[in-house]
């Protein structure tokens, strides 16, 4: 299994190399690597300590990122590396100011896993949530590095799981300790004799209540919302935005809708437009234009990174995603309070499945369920209180991860 293993990850290799033709993420993803160890040995120095946080990419980053801003503070003279896979992290964040060295992680064969190890030489590592390579774990396992997932999530259908996974479920005795985020991902890893585990909320409840506490004022959105109801569709793909479309092909006189798309292209931003002829007015060209931002009863987020605070603004809240791969972070928009709704594709999901139980968050698969909670939502106002309330304390009661991981790994005094 393991010579399957390695060339399964020779093969991806070549996969992104030949995808690199047709796509500017596996081009950006070749690009980013090619001068990786060049890098490494010119900015590594000698003599320090280190430690290592990997994510997977931006949404691993935001778990990661509390318990990287807590483990500084209390340990300022170590250095830490933060590395990703996806160009959707790395290019994102790779001058994030909370650690001092920001990398690719190199593809994990197991001549790299060495290589790489021997040049960071990490005291601890940090997997966050996903991404089990094994010749990299194997490594750290036998050097005898003290090494975490954090926010870990398991399910009984994955392959750790399966009566031909001895393979798999050996890797995850590679690590030091598991960190899981549900009380379910606990009881299968012990269900399955796996015990170096504990539960730990979720890290990136501690990240969302940050953030919420430290949200700035933005006057453009206060100025655009108008004294009127704003509705806020987050990290929107194309399915999500045709539902709308549907819904209100013209914006009602009470309403603004402010579109954040996912995926922000030129090609993305025309579709969204044409689908509103007329009624759309982007952030790049509204900040500008005072006016022509209060007349227009749709906004466009043309740029990344505003998201999470704009959530403050809203009074119902779309999440994208859930008529596709599964939907994306609701959690930055429960901690403000209001009801969320998104698509079908959901179940992967432990805080969408519990703020569904407690009425705060509502699942949609048509144009005829989006209408009638909306409608709802409207017309009866103790549900809306009562969506609104559960939300942020949903959010506000899982707190403390962090803490958590940090005050476990001192005691073990690894």
């Amino acid at each position: 299994m393991t010579s399957l293993y390695h060339i399964a990850i020779h093969s991806y290799g070549l996969l992104i190399h030949i995808a690199a033709f047709f796509s500017s993420k596996a081009k950006l993803w070749i690009q980013g690597r090619k001068q990786l160890w060049t890098q490494v040995q010119d900015q590594i120095k000698a003599g320090e300590e280190r430690v290592w946080f990997h994510c997977a990419s931006l949404g691993e980053f935001e778990q990661a990122r509390p318990l990287i801003e807590a483990y500084r503070v209390a340990h300022p003279h170590q250095k830490i590396v933060l590395t990703f896979f996806s160009p959707s992290g790395y290019e994102i964040r790779k001058h994030y100011q909370g650690v001092d060295y920001v990398f690719y992680l190199p593809l994990d064969t197991p001549s790299n896993a060495k290589k790489w190890l021997q040049a960071i030489q990490p005291q601890k590592v940090f997997f966050i949530k996903y991404e089990f390579w094994r010749n990299i774990l194997y490594q750290l396992h036998q050097q005898q590095i003290p090494t975490y997932l954090v926010a870990g999530t398991f399910r009984e259908k994955q392959v750790f799981f399966k009566w031909y996974g001895g393979f798999f479920k050996q890797i995850l005795s590679y690590f030091t300790h598991l960190f899981v985020q549900n009380q379910q991902s606990l009881q299968l890893l012990q269900k399955h004799q796996i015990k170096h585990c504990t539960y730990a909320p979720d890290t990136r409840f501690d990240r969302v209540f940050q953030t919420a506490q430290t949200a700035p004022t933005l006057p453009f959105i206060e100025q655009f919302k108008n004294n009127k109801q704003l509705l806020v569709l987050g990290s929107s793909w194309p399915a999500d935005e045709a539902l709308f479309a549907q819904l209100f092909p013209q914006v009602p006189p009470n309403y603004k809708l402010l579109i954040a798309p996912h995926e922000i292209n030129e090609a993305h931003l025309q579709q969204i437009e044409q689908l509103w002829q007329g009624q759309c007015i982007r952030y790049s060209v509204g900040t500008k234009k005072a006016a022509l931002l209060q007349e227009q009863p749709i906004l466009i987020i043309d740029n990344i990174g505003m998201l999470s605070t704009i959530y403050q603004y809203s009074d119902i809240t779309y999440i994208g995603g859930g008529f596709g791969v599964g939907i994306h972070n609701i959690l930055e928009a429960a901690i403000f309070g209001m009801p969320l709704l998104f698509g079908p594709n959901y179940h992967k999901f432990q805080e969408a499945k519990d703020l569904i139980q407690k009425k705060a968050a509502f699942s949609i698969k048509d144009i005829e369920e989006l209408q009638k909670i909306i409608t709802t939502l409207q017309e009866d106002s103790q549900l809306y209180q009562t969506a609104s309330s559960q939300a942020q304390q949903y959010v506000q009661n899982h707190t403390g991860g962090t803490q958590l991981i940090l005050q476990y790994i001192a005691h073990r005094l690894i």
